[in-house]
Formats: C-alpha cells, sequence, structure tokens
C-alpha cells in the first residue's frame, strides 16, 4: 500500500514520502501549512490513489472531541419515557455514532480525515490522544468497548492558528506543505487548466508571486486563489498584453479572485498612487 501521487494531484516527493511513513508506523499524519495549499484534497487523492472509502470529519470552533465518538441523547430518551415509548429499554437506540467509530466499525480499511484540528478547543487533541493512540474507546452507556476492526489511515489538517499540545504531536508524523515554488506550481496548473498559453501563463504567475511577495501583505493569495485566477482569465480570452498594468493601476486584473480584503486591496492602491507620485 503505497501512495506515489495522482494524476489530479501534483505531489511533492517530500510528501509522498511524509504519507507513505505514516501508513508504515500506522501514525496519524499531521498535515500543516496555508489555506488552499491542498490539505484536505490530500486524503482525497490518498483515499482514491489507495482505493481505501474515505470517512471525513469537519472540525469547527464548537466541535469537541466526543462528538467524534458517540453522542447520548438523554433528553429524548427522558422524553420518550414519559410517553411510554418502547424504544426507550435500548439505550442504543439514543446513541449517535461518530466519525470515528464509523472509521472504527468496518470491516474494510479507511482513510479517516480529521479536517482543521486547531479550529477547535486546545483541548480537543488531547482529548483524542487514547482513542487514535489504541484505536479504541469506552462506551460508558452500554458497557462495550468499541475497537477499530482495520486500523485507519488517519490523516489530520491544521492551518497553524493555534499550537497544538506536544503529547499529541509525539503521536503523529509531521509535514508541512511548503507553498510550491514556480516549477511546482506550473505542474498543478497543467493538471487544472492543461493547454495555457505559455505567455499568459508567465506572465500571470510573475504577477502572482510579486503580489505573495508584496510588503504588509495581509492575506497571500493561495494556490487555489491562483488557479481561480487563471480560469477567470482564460473565460475572459485575456492575453498576456492585457495583464500588463499601465501604471495607473498597481491591481492586477481580476484581482478580486487573489486579494479578499479591503486593506490589501488599499495597499495596492497606495503602491500605485506612491509610484506615480515618485514619476
Amino acid at each position: 500500500m503505497r501512495f506515489d501521487g495522482t494524476r489530479d494531484y501534483v505531489a511533492t516527493d517530500d510528501l509522498k514520502i511524509a504519507v507513505n511513513a505514516a501508513v508504515t508506523l500506522e501514525r496519524p499524519l499531521l498535515v500543516k501549512g496555508e489555506p488552499g495549499t491542498g490539505k484536505t484534497e490530500l486524503a482525497r487523492q490518498i483515499s482514491q490513489a489507495l482505493g481505501l472509502r474515505m470517512i471525513e470529519w469537519n472540525v469547527k470552533s464548537t466541535t469537541r472531541a466526543q462528538q467524534g465518538l458517540y453522542e447520548y441523547d438523554a433528553v429524548s430518551r427522558l422524553r420518550d419515557s414519559q410517553l411510554g415509548e418502547e424504544r426507550v429499554h435500548d439505550v442504543r437506540n439514543y446513541i449517535k455514532r461518530g466519525k470515528l467509530w464509523e472509521a472504527f466499525d468496518t470491516d474494510e480499511k479507511v482513510v479517516l480525515l480529521i479536517d482543521e484540528i486547531d479550529k477547535a478547543d486546545i483541548e480537543f487533541p488531547n482529548d483524542l490522544l487514547q482513542e487514535l493512540d489504541r484505536m479504541e474507546f469506552f462506551v460508558y452507556e452500554t458497557g462495550e468497548t468499541v475497537r477499530a476492526r482495520q486500523r485507519p489511515i488517519v490523516i489530520i489538517t491544521s492551518n497553524n492558528e493555534k499550537e497544538l499540545p506536544d503529547a499529541f504531536l509525539r503521536r503523529c508524523f509531521f509535514h508541512y506543505i511548503r507553498f510550491p515554488d514556480e516549477a511546482t506550481m506550473r505542474a498543478i496548473v497543467a493538471v487544472h487548466h492543461p493547454g495555457i498559453k505559455e505567455a499568459l501563463l508567465t506572465t500571470a504567475l510573475t504577477q502572482f508571486y510579486e503580489i505573495r511577495e508584496t510588503a504588509g501583505l495581509k492575506k497571500k493569495p493561495s494556490t487555489s486563489e491562483v488557479l481561480d485566477w487563471l480560469k477567470l482569465l482564460l473565460a475572459e480570452d485575456l492575453t498576456a498584453e492585457d495583464l500588463k498594468r499601465d501604471g495607473k493601476s498597481a491591481l492586477p486584473k481580476l484581482h478580486g479572485a487573489l486579494l479578499k480584503n479591503e486593506q490589501d486591496v488599499h495597499l495596492f492602491e497606495r503602491l500605485a498612487f506612491m509610484a506615480r507620485a515618485g514619476r
């Protein structure tokens, strides 16, 4: 069972090594990187490449670790007992299985994605230590222990919004997805926009990397955003010549695909003003 990338996903050598190391060690793969660098898509591509079903747990700020195991609906059981419902005698009727339980309770090996773990409370990762390490957990309401029939391949993503506990990090294999250099970006673009003209691509990528390197930028545009931008450029049938800026504005054509807040738009407007004033 080896991951070598897919036709639709450009995986660097160090990323492929990290995935295969995590699979061999049977440890969760913790993937960090800027938003939009393909962390979530990596799990989907691993699932596709290895022919495994994927179970996705999207973490939010309100998500609790217990929800990944199971939730017991005591309120519904109380209501049913007052109504004399027959189902009230079996507590299993009031237990909702979480994504970890779903991944554990299958005869097939699956890919389990825990997406954006850093969105949750700081205690969230610690609350999953034993379950991810031992691949089992105890259900207090029924007195049963749920053990993984097949150890899932666990992919955990983080946008680095907050530090994760050391005890949690020790149990993971770690990989940071660096932002693609121009050569890698060209390979990524070739997957999504095959046949794009060389002159347009060169001019567009030059502007894109110039934007990313602009001092004072609040949010750097990501890989997914440059792909959206190129899609718009192609849809509008723009050429490399059309992308050339005339000095009146430092903003690139269709800049709304790249700049996502007013501070960054104003930054480029000020840069254009300063450039004109300096002439």
